[in-house]
């Protein structure tokens, strides 16, 4: 009896005092974990990429190449004791990560942190910086020659594209078009009233209510005239084009069920503590959860605060308590270059509207690249 006894609370506290921390993925959510953590626990990092992508500063980047290199942040300088692993994960189960490699990772604590994909050049497509930046560079060249740029898309990107576009280019021909018939529907009325002022004041013309009846016959971000057709009879004819839609949650990984069942959407659910259903001792964040709420970099920044308070909680041996509360109201900040924009942010009484200073001074003015100099210290 008591060697059993013995047995059994050497095993208890040999699986407690496990402190394995592996985290899928190197985006806004998986980096801020990692980071939380790195001092506390025994963490990985796996994402195929050789750098950390701010994918908020891309459309500058895409307008301004002598910027562009400041939007990769390689991972080699993000944690101080922990393990970034260059590889893509293959399968997830309870235990651990299968690479593509055929390595296997042992975890005591998953954060599934992939992300989503979306069109380009919002989110550089390559696992190299320096072959992103080629990439980026090239299609720069192919906007610079384009007198006419068509943007489909009237969301949050396609607004920031035209606005960055219009910052180096003020005579460009710029039409943003969508079958929305108003844009940001869910802000209040005298953001979207500001914002349609300046986007007059800048001479982006705006076509609500209609989509395109068939493809251009030039790639997006190849240079070529064009005339296209809209769903409502009319005709555009433009020199380049970009798609501004389209997000594709990265969850393949999860597809062969040995962890969990996706969702119709291919998003995980996660219960208030951001566990995952099931399973405590692992967790997701940003846009592959099934949080409804809109899909943003701050958004994962907040859930990232939340696992790694409940995963060090579980370190210690307490229980994970901390609980994410998604916002009430729709919040954002939308420039429309280094100056201006709109912006909807949370108070005490509601929503309010944020003006384009604002906006500049939290947001347009760097893109947020200040606050990854500090995260991943870099001088």
């Amino acid at each position: 009896m008591f060697v059993e006894r013995t047995a059994t609370l050497f095993c208890l506290g040999a699986r407690d005092m496990s402190r394995t921390v592996v985290v899928v993925g190197g985006g806004y959510g998986g980096t801020a974990v990692a980071k939380a953590l790195d001092a506390e626990a025994d963490v990985v990092l796996i994402d195929p990429r050789d750098a950390f992508v701010n994918a908020v500063g891309s459309l500058r980047a895409l307008v301004r190449p002598d910027w562009a290199g400041n939007i990769f942040f390689p991972y080699d300088t993000l944690l101080a004791r922990g393990e970034v692993i260059r590889d893509r994960a293959a399968s997830v189960d309870p235990g651990g990560v299968t690479l593509a490699s055929g390595r296997r990772v042992e975890a005591d604590y998953l954060v599934l942190a992939t992300g989503s994909t979306y069109a380009y050049p919002a989110k550089p497509t390559a696992d190299s910086a320096g072959e992103a930046l080629e990439h980026l560079h090239g299609t720069h060249k192919e906007l610079a020659a384009a007198a006419r740029v068509l943007i489909v898309g009237a969301g949050p990107v396609g607004l920031e594209l035209a606005g960055e576009i219009k910052e180096v280019w003020p005579t460009k021909d710029v039409t943003v078009l969508d079958p929305a018939d108003r844009l940001l529907p869910a802000f209040l009325p005298e953001v979207r009233e500001d914002l349609h002022r300046q986007l007059d004041e800048l001479g982006v013309r705006l076509r609500l209510g209609t989509g395109l009846a068939g493809q251009p016959a030039t790639e997006p971000g190849r240079a070529g005239e064009f005339t296209v057709a809209t769903t409502d009879g009319a005709e555009i004819t433009a020199d380049i084009w970009f798609r501004a839609y389209g997000v594709r949650v990265n969850s393949d990984y999860l597809a062969d069920g040995l962890l969990l069942e996706r969702t119709e959407l291919g998003q995980v659910r996660v219960g208030e503590t951001l566990a995952v259903e099931g399973h405590p001792h692992v967790y997701a964040v940003g846009d592959l959860t099934d949080v409804a709420e809109p899909k943003m970099a701050g958004n994962a920044g907040r859930h990232a605060e939340v696992v790694a308070r409940n995963i060090l909680a579980q370190l210690k041996g307490e229980p994970a308590e901390a609980v994410y509360q998604p916002l009430s109201h729709a919040a954002m900040l939308v420039p429309l270059g280094p100056r201006g924009g709109v912006g909807q942010l949370p108070g005490p009484d509601g929503p309010f509207f944020a003006p384009a200073a604002t906006v500049a001074q939290y947001k347009g003015g760097d893109l947020f690249t200040a606050q990854y100099i500090e995260l991943f210290g870099r001088v």
